[in-house]
């Protein structure tokens, strides 16, 4: 106990941040603390398939009715932010807004509506980050990897080994693109099919150029696409992240599932076991290109992360803050 008249000690400040991924199909929170060695303890977190990139592909804008459905989250997102001491916040944009033409409408109106600055991200950058939040995840002695982030607009492939520098690649073909785009009919015809498959093989061809692998590399996929096919092949009944990080999903058990998702319409695939709910009109298109780069990585399972693109903003958030705080000194 303090005696009477000294001074109390000063508690330390918990270093408490947020970030936001504002992505093509789905938006993402993560509100978490740095812990020692830079560990992230989550406090809150939230995603939501808001489909901000509908008909950007062949507009090439950003629809109205999509912006009013991100941006209403957003003022939400911003009040629980507000209510949980947070040090610093930062939101980024991705392939929808990369994309359109009238994205400084859509940050002008984030920024008055929502009080939130947003960045927009390269691939490249997206990816980088993307590898901080899959590395702050993966198990001790997990060296070479080479990770998979499937969206809504984009595809991300990033080679880590160690002792070389990250080699990041960006393709445009993500699951509301493919869908958009070439698996229009529901469900898809064969040829759509073919179509789809032969745009993927030949820009997972190009991004794989110059990737070098060393023997006993890690494959790991990240984000929504990837998630979900790890709850469907498990039949959960809710997203239990403890159940789907670091998961081993099957190049067998993907092409199961993609039969099963091609064969019926977005209509038939609600309440399959696992699937959540708004994704159904494109987890046909992610079974499609996760099948069709494990058979040309020839990769018969992926580990799967639930850490990926939203960890990592909060992550390179707080060493940036660490780094201006040490330069100030």
């Amino acid at each position: 106990m303090t005696p009477a008249g000294m001074p109390q000690p000063l508690q330390p400040q918990r270093l408490i941040f947020a970030g936001i991924d504002i992505g093509t199909l789905t938006c993402r929170l993560l509100i978490a603390e740095i812990l020692n060695a830079g560990r992230l303890h989550e406090l809150f977190s939230d995603r939501r398939i808001l489909r901000l990139g509908q008909g950007v592909d062949r507009d090439r804008r950003l629809a109205a009715e999509a912006m009013d459905r991100v941006i209403a989250t957003l003022q939400e997102w911003r009040k629980v932010i507000d209510r949980n001491e947070v040090v610093a916040c930062a939101a980024v944009a991705t392939s929808a807004v990369r994309d359109a033409q009238n994205s400084a409408e859509f940050l002008d109106r984030v920024k008055r509506e929502a009080g939130l600055e947003v960045e927009v991200i390269t691939g490249e950058e997206e990816a980088r980050r993307i590898l901080l939040g899959i590395r702050s995840g993966l198990a001790a002695g997990v060296a070479g990897i080479l990770a998979l982030d499937i969206g809504g607009g984009s595809t991300e492939f990033i080679l880590d080994q160690p002792g070389r520098p990250p080699i990041v690649r960006s393709i445009d073909i993500g699951v509301v693109r493919l869908s958009e785009r070439i698996l229009q009919h529901d469900a898809p015809t064969e040829e759509e099919i073919r179509q789809a498959r032969e745009w993927i093989r030949k820009n997972t061809a190009s991004a794989m150029t110059g990737m070098h692998r060393k023997a006993g590399f890690t494959f790991i996929g990240t984000a929504g696409t990837i998630t979900s096919l790890a709850a469907m092949a498990q039949k959960l009944p809710a997203y239990e992240p403890a159940r789907i990080h670091n998961y081993r999903l099957k190049r067998d058990t993907v092409m199961r599932l993609e039969q099963e998702l091609l064969s019926r319409t977005s209509t038939e695939r609600e309440g399959m076991p696992g699937l959540e709910r708004g994704r159904e009109e494109v987890i046909a298109a992610g079974a499609v290109i996760l099948r069709t780069v494990m058979e040309m990585l020839e990769q018969d399972e992926v580990l799967v992360s639930d850490f990926g693109l939203r960890e990592g903003v909060v992550i390179d958030l707080a060493k940036r803050m660490g780094n201006d705080e040490r330069g100030d000194q």
